[in-house]
């Protein structure tokens, strides 16, 4: 029998599987994420309004996800909310990914540097996590700034802690001494030789984060803590329903419920993937 070689440049197959994935599931979040935002700026200026005549009115062509009690439409206030919700998501994912980077790279500033980060990073992986939101987000007042604060302070260490390995990896490295020893400073190295080497990492670690931000925004906004009562909010949305669905009203919750659990679960395996990639174990699956 003859031996099957591949052609010379061409990856294994089981070398390109994690970036196949990787693309379908990135073409298939990001199409999701355009298609909410969208959807959300093309809404009729009424589609938000309340009708006292299509009051808790079940799915029907008219209404395909039903109404509220309000007489609300589900379908365009679950659009509506969904997009509020990614706004937030990546305003905070973000802003947690920036904190994460920052001090994964100011732990290569030396050895006081480092023990600090680990010991942070260490820290606030100990404490729970979201009675740690909550604190932070009732001392912020609540509202859309409380979220944005309390998911980007709390949604980090782990980022943190993969970012610090690998700088600390690379500024052990030969091409890192050489560039000390040829008098640049650690900032110059941190810039020119760790940031770019981590940008997969930071990559994955945000798309990572950003499903997490969208789902504890509908947990604060469900316990009162998140985005204003009078904007859309699948967490107000999902506290609204409760009382509803006890009279039998169960699209009510039914629309919001599934695209919250649509959206976070598309960018999870989506950051999973690309988890794989960033990660050389990953390469064989």
């Amino acid at each position: 029998m003859s031996a099957v070689t591949e052609p010379i440049g061409a990856q294994p197959a089981r070398l390109r599987t994690p970036y196949k994935r990787a693309a379908r599931r990135g073409t298939l979040a990001l199409a999701l994420l355009a298609a909410i935002l969208l959807g959300a700026q093309l809404l009729p200026g009424d589609a938000l309004a309340i009708d006292a005549t299509a009051r808790a009115l079940p799915p029907q062509p008219d209404h395909l996800m039903g109404t509220d009690l309000l007489g609300r439409d589900i379908a365009a206030r679950t659009l509506a909310a969904l997009a509020q919700s990614v706004q937030i998501g990546l305003l905070a994912a973000g802003a947690s990914t920036g904190v994460a980077v920052i001090l994964g790279l100011g732990a290569t500033f030396g050895r006081l540097a480092d023990h600090a980060v680990g010991v942070l990073t260490e820290l606030a992986l100990g404490l729970p996590h979201f009675v740690l939101l909550i604190m932070i987000a009732f001392a912020m007042g609540g509202g859309t700034t409380g979220v944005i604060v309390a998911v980007a302070l709390t949604h980090w260490p782990r980022l943190a802690r993969v970012l610090r390995h690998e700088a600390q990896t690379i500024a052990a490295s030969d091409y890192v001494a050489i560039s000390r020893a040829l008098g640049r400073s650690r900032l110059w190295v941190a810039r020119h030789h760790l940031a770019p080497h981590l940008v997969a990492q930071i990559v994955a670690g945000f798309i990572v984060i950003f499903p997490h931000a969208i789902l504890h925004e509908a947990g604060l906004s469900f316990i009162g803590l998140g985005i204003e009562p009078h904007l859309p909010s699948i967490g107000v949305m999902l506290s609204e329903s409760l009382r509803e669905i006890m009279a039998g009203h169960w699209w009510v919750a039914a629309a919001p419920g599934l695209g919250l659990m649509l959206v976070a679960l598309a960018f999870e395996r989506f950051g999973e993937a690309l988890r794989q990639v960033s990660d050389p174990a990953g390469h064989i699956t």
